[in-house]
């Protein structure tokens, strides 16, 4: 229960009314009692699985979302993403809310900046009607300047902006080997290409000779016809056998389809929904920007339309800060009048206008650096979080909550300032924003604080506190309370020396060109520098990619939803020039998720299933019922539910309503069947081993070396809060991070590993950023090197060195402010790091 103090009371008088909470339970909120003002900011803290994200998502915004759909028609409501409805006994005083998440952008390159500011609409639209025409061409409607549209979309690449080709040597990679040894490697694996070689061998062509040797004829055949014959398959049998066969006309196994691999990978490519298959086949394409529109996308007629001089494709690929000034040029400058068409002067006047106030409220969000084509794919969880919220400062909406999920995550400190303010900016509109924090920066800017706790799963789902921040300072129990309020410079650990240098030369990608650069080995690393600047081109790509290569390693794949609409990213240049002597081995351990699937999760992942799934089948009712392992994973016939197929749900359709995920009613959600559930370890089934959480599995498998060292290591990157079944869909890119860096530290180091770590603090409270400290610090003493791309001022400050990019971003940024301890860093005039570490090493 929470009474909330007697000073927060008295600084209530300045809000407007409040919002109040009583009995909430969703997850592990233990009866949660609480007040929370409206027409301020509030920022909701505690360490990572305290439950704070359980209060503002899944209890606050989940019911405002349920009341509203309550007044839509239940087919509208079908085209909503509804959460659950929350477990709460009552919320009153609850305005309608609009939720801010961290989300992925959506698989493809049609989905841009652009798009998800509705900036390239008021483009379209100024080209339309404002755009310089050549003699005689009649006007270009809006839709005819989407590549997405009929209208608009070049005939040649269909919008794609990139056209492919499969020859020969794409699809036979390998011509010595035979037909039955998979020379045409484009075929699918398993039984389809299996049935693709025995319909060969049924038509008399030889699958046992090099591919080389094989008529021209017969090779060009197999590969490009377009021809589909039906003929009988003898699965099993010999060439000469399925001849003799074929002679006595004896029933065959199937009647087999046949495919060329051409027409195979196309119609693959184009129809698959699978984006693994999509990546498999793209392989054997070769791909290259489209003659006929030279990349930009559209139609001739579109791109002969101009406005300042550029197509739209052209002006799309600006930095969005250069067309802000474009914008505003053309403001500024006295436009002629065209007495044949005067309301093109108003639409351009009315149009820039427009332009040019959506665009400041992004370039005050520090994105200038974007382009309006940059595909959402491309694009961080932060960056795509703060373009929704230009979208809504620009909308003037007013009496909302808006409900944001660390819109901090990826934020140099410099850009958290303009953040903040656009933040205020919503404030003064009259609306209220609730938001899940941990960078003390925009705590301490707050009006209120409500501090859920003290820790995570079980421990936590209290709240510690409610009210303005000062009043936090008295909460002992508080995990924020000692960063908020620290008092006393930082004190620098040791700095280690380097054991060697990895130098890089001319590297050239994005906004770096012919950059020279230097990575200590054997110590730990931060790269620093304001968004855009060029950190992640030049560790998680260039980096990455030629220390790979340089291993002979296949290039860890970037982004797995990056669209193959897109040109692959290529390292316009650089090498290594020295120090791959001291390095065996690479590990990059990034944000993309670690399933795509509910099947996949954090046991699973880490090997730890393995593990316990052998400390089930090892128990007197397996061995005497004769269950292996196997029999224990969800994911096998023999052991999960037959009704859900180890879901643990199913689907009920509801017609006109959303349809709704219930427990399987045979299995009660436990993903298994009766007689599995009946072996028990240590009096726990199998389904409530997974639903315990690391920290509980911690202590229930105390005797259990194996067990307890991975769970041991989940515990010290701050993962002791999530449940070992937790599907892998349900996880943040902060926390996939950290379990692969957690697999990772599992294995038994032997020194000389390079691990590259892009923002490992995303999503962690200022506590949790200690311990994974330690851990990063545990492989350094190993003999290992670690780089962080990093924002994190404890993380910075702990590091032996740093590399500073910048200045600024995009064309602003991309060279090397500074390299050295970061004490030289806090002191160097040009860096944006500088002053923001300075503070952190004082101790403000």
């Amino acid at each position: 229960m929470f009474f909330a103090p007697p000073f927060a009371m008295a600084d209530s008088q300045k809000f407007s009314g409040f919002v109040r909470v009583r009995g909430a339970r969703e997850h592990n909120l233990q009866q949660v009692d609480v007040n929370i003002p409206r027409d301020a900011l509030v920022v909701f803290t505690g360490v990572s699985g305290s439950g704070k994200s359980s209060l503002a998502f899944g209890t606050l915004y989940a019911e405002a979302q349920r009341r509203y759909l309550e007044s839509v028609s239940p087919y509208a409501r079908r085209l909503f993403h509804q959460m659950e409805v929350p477990q709460v006994d009552e919320i009153d005083g609850l305005p309608p809310a609009v939720a801010l998440q961290q989300q992925r952008g959506a698989p493809t390159t049609r989905s841009s900046v652009g798009s998800v500011t509705t900036l390239s609409n008021l483009l379209r639209m100024l080209y339309s009607r404002a755009g310089v025409y050549p003699k005689g061409q009649p006007i270009v409607y809006a839709e005819g300047f989407s590549p997405n549209t009929p209208e608009g979309a070049c005939p040649h690449c269909h919008g794609l902006g990139r056209v492919y080709e499969v020859t020969e040597k794409t699809m036979v990679p390998d011509n010595h080997l035979t037909i039955r040894e998979r020379a045409v490697a484009a075929w699918p694996t398993a039984w389809q290409g299996q049935n693709l070689r025995d319909i060969l061998v049924t038509m008399g062509i030889d699958v046992d000779i090099p591919w080389k040797d094989l008529p021209k004829k017969t090779r060009d055949w197999i590969l490009f016809t377009d021809e589909t014959p039906t003929v009988p398959v003898y699965a099993g049998l010999t060439p000469e056998q399925t001849q003799r066969a074929l002679k006595r006309k004896e029933e065959p196994s199937y009647m087999g389809t046949f495919t060329g691999a051409q027409r195979y990978i196309l119609h693959t490519f184009a129809n698959t929904q699978s984006a693994l298959m999509k990546k498999r086949v793209s392989q054997f394409m070769l791909s290259a920007a489209c003659p006929v529109c030279d990349g930009k996308r559209l139609k001739q007629a579109s791109l002969n339309v101009k406005f300042a001089g550029l197509d739209i494709a052209e002006m799309s690929r600006l930095p969005m800060a250069k067309v802000a000034a474009l914008m505003e040029e053309i403001l500024r400058a006295d436009q002629p009048r065209d007495a044949a068409h005067p309301e093109k002067a108003l639409v351009k006047q009315r149009i820039a206008e427009d332009l040019l106030g959506r665009l400041q409220v992004l370039l005050d969000l520090g994105l200038g650096y974007l382009s309006l084509e940059r595909s959402t794919p491309t694009l961080s969880p932060g960056e795509l979080q703060r373009l929704r919220l230009a979208t809504q400062v620009r909308s003037n909406l007013f009496g909302v909550v808006y409900v944001l999920d660390e819109p901090s995550a990826g934020l140099h400190p410099a850009d958290t300032a303009a953040l903040l303010r656009a933040l205020d900016k919503l404030k003064a509109s009259g609306n209220s924003l609730f938001v899940v924090e941990h960078e003390l920066d925009v705590v301490r800017h707050a009006d209120w604080i409500v501090d859920v706790g003290p820790d995570a799963g079980t421990e936590g789902g209290r709240v510690l506190y409610s009210g303005p921040p000062a009043g936090l300072a008295d909460v002992a129990d508080s995990r924020t309370r000692a960063f908020l309020f620290a008092d006393g410079p930082f004190n620098s650990p040791p700095r280690r020396e380097a054991a060697g240098w990895l130098q890089l030369k001319d590297i050239s990608r994005n906004n770096l060109h012919h950059l020279d650069v230097a990575f200590p080995l054997g110590v730990m690393t931060s790269v620093t520098g304001i968004s855009g600047s060029g950190k992640s081109s030049l560790v998680s790509q260039v980096l990455v990619e030629l220390v790979a290569d340089a291993l002979g390693l296949a290039t860890p794949p970037a982004e797995e939803d990056a669209s193959l609409d897109a040109p692959p990213p290529l390292t316009l240049g650089g090498r290594i020039t020295a120090g791959m002597d001291r390095i065996k081995r690479l590990v990059q351990v990034d944000q993309q998720p670690i399933g795509r699937t509910p099947r996949s999760n954090l046991a699973t992942y880490t090997g730890l299933f393995d593990h316990v799934r052998k400390l089930f089948a090892a128990t007197k009712t397996a061995k005497a019922r004769h269950y292996d392992a196997g029999r224990f994973s969800f994911n096998v016939a023999k052991g999960r539910c037959e009704t859900c197929e180890g879901e643990g749900f199913v689907m009920v359709e509801l017609l006109f309503l959303p349809s709704v995920y219930a427990p399987c009613p045979t299995c009660q959600g436990s993903r298994y069947n009766a007689s599995t559930l009946e072996v028990k370890y240590q009096g726990k089934n199998i389904a409530e081993v997974l639903a315990m959480t690391v920290q509980e599995a911690y202590e229930f498998f105390a005797t259990e070396v194996p067990v307890r060292r991975a769970l041991h290591v989940l515990r010290e990157v701050g993962l002791g809060y999530l449940r070992l079944g937790q599907p892998a869909t349900e996880l943040s890119g902060g926390e996939a991070q950290r379990i692969k860096l957690a697999t990772e530290l599992q294995r038994a180091s032997h020194g000389s590993t390079f691990y590259v770590l892009d923002e490992p603090t995303t999503g962690l409270h200022p506590s949790d950023v200690e311990r994974l400290v330690a851990q990063l610090e545990g492989l350094v003493a190993n003999g290992n090197t670690v780089i962080v791309v990093e924002h994190d001022m404890r993380v910075i400050a702990g590091s032996d060195w740093v590399i500073d990019v910048g200045p600024g971003a995009g064309e602003e940024g991309g060279t090397i402010v500074f390299a050295g301890i970061p004490e030289q860093l806090a002191r160097h005039p040009a860096s944006r790091t500088a002053p923001y570490l300075a503070k952190f090493l004082q101790g403000g």
